[in-house]
């Protein structure tokens, strides 16, 4: 398989270094290669929660669709009012909201109303009942009041005609209330992405078999599947796939003929059991197999006939890792979200000592807290090596650690990435 042109020119620029490439640049290189389904279906709005809009939802209704008070109180025509002292006006009757006022107001009366009640045509003004005193029919209303006060204009949040959602939105609780409140029973949405993964190895085992000498449960497929529904993938769990060349290529071209990304674990570092390079070789083409990070360093991304392909480490803290840093915003853009946010950061104390070398950047696992005071700081989970996944579930955050950084003293700021609701 041959990539496209831009593809191969990234190969070949002149700061492209296969066996180094740095962090920021390895995302760049992966968002210039990412196209957006086009693929659609319409579903219920029941069931579009987490789904991306691939239309824009258009206002079939004004919102409100009437002029409407915003207070309890009293509607009135502001010309009766006195700017300078109190002025006593008969109320008419009473307008609820879905049982509006039906009478005709006169001059010098007011219609007692209700937040969300349906404004009488005469009246232009709603005064709060905590500033009028109303006894025996009348209500005496006092100076200072401004035209239009408390009143809700038809439309005024959305007209008919008007874009109430666009294209590109992923579809969360405010977004499905929001068509609901429309009266649109169905929503255009992408269909989503098909995601097929696998992990490679002998020594791995799936839960319900017995591990023999030498051999571990497969928890990285486990891990990557948990991601993959967060993201509200269509997930193709193809299972453990042995360190046999023939199995593998196998498995590939099955993964890529039914997934638009293909994601593995393990056998892209450099051993001589380490088969997915070679048949990555012979069936597609890969922009890169190695970042300056850590954890995460074995990391491969290309394509393989269309599908995109993510080559994630073995280690299972590297597995969550390198997800969190490069797949994540690639599926979300595949899937038709638009725009794709950075995953905010900012900085706090570390109240831990941190050991780095500089020359890569380093993605520690941090527990990020409030102290009786409020101010906010992070300590690290304790031993960060790649096989602790423990550390991740300990972890609420990340401890970003820029390339040029070395060792970090008790007190000094961290940048700080937040996990929780991201995958």
């Amino acid at each position: 398989m041959t990539l496209p042109s831009t593809l191969r020119d990234a190969s070949c620029a002149d700061d492209y270094d296969p066996n180094s490439m740095p962090v920021n640049k390895a995302r760049a290189l992966i968002a210039r290669f990412l196209t957006p389904l086009t693929a659609i279906e319409r579903v219920h709005v029941r069931s579009a929660l987490g789904r991306v809009l691939a239309q824009d939802v258009i206002s079939p209704i004004n919102v409100p669709a009437h002029d409407n008070s915003a207070m309890d109180g009293y509607a009135v025509r502001f010309a009766d009012l006195r700017q300078g002292g109190d002025v006593t006006l008969k109320v008419a009757g009473t307008s609820f909201a879905g049982k509006p006022y039906g009478g005709k107001m006169a001059a010098g009366e007011a219609v007692r109303i209700m937040t969300g009640a349906v404004m009488p045509p005469e009246a232009d003004t709603i005064v709060m009942q905590e500033h009028a005193q109303a006894a025996d029919g009348m209500v005496t209303i006092g100076s200072g009041h401004r035209l239009h006060q408390n009143l809700r204009r038809a439309g005024e949040d959305l007209a008919i005609g008007q874009v109430a959602l666009k294209r590109g939105l992923p579809l969360r609780p405010a977004e499905i209330g929001l068509i609901a409140s429309l009266g649109i029973g169905e929503v255009t949405v992408f269909r989503k992405l098909r995601v097929a993964f696998f992990s490679t190895g002998d020594e791995l085992v799936s839960i319900g078999a017995m591990p023999g000498e030498g051999q571990i449960f497969d928890s990285n497929r486990y891990t990557i599947h948990g991601m993959l529904t967060r993201l509200n993938c269509e997930v193709i769990d193809m299972g453990v796939v042995r360190d046999d060349p023939a199995l593998i290529e196998a498995a590939f071209a099955a993964a890529a003929a039914n997934a638009d990304v293909v994601i593995t674990s393990g056998g892209v570092s450099v051993g001589e059991a380490d088969f997915v390079k070679e048949m990555l070789n012979k069936l597609g083409e890969v922009l890169f197999w190695k970042i300056a990070m850590k954890p995460g360093r074995p990391l491969a991304y290309g394509k393989i006939s269309g599908a995109h392909f993510f080559g994630l480490p073995g280690n299972p803290v590297s597995v969550m890792v390198t997800f969190y840093q490069f797949v994540r915003d690639a599926l979300l853009v595949l899937s038709g979200q638009n725009p794709v946010l950075p995953l905010p950061t900012f900085k706090v104390p570390c109240t831990s000592a941190l050991k780095k070398a500089p020359g890569r950047t380093e993605f520690q696992r941090g527990i990020l807290s409030q102290d009786a005071s409020g101010a906010w700081s992070v300590r690290v989970t304790g031993e960060q090596g790649s096989g602790i996944l423990r550390s991740m579930s300990e972890a609420n955050c990340f401890i970003i650690m820029p390339t040029d950084q070395g060792n970090v003293a008790p007190g000094a700021l961290v940048e700080v990435q937040v996990m929780e609701g991201v995958i």
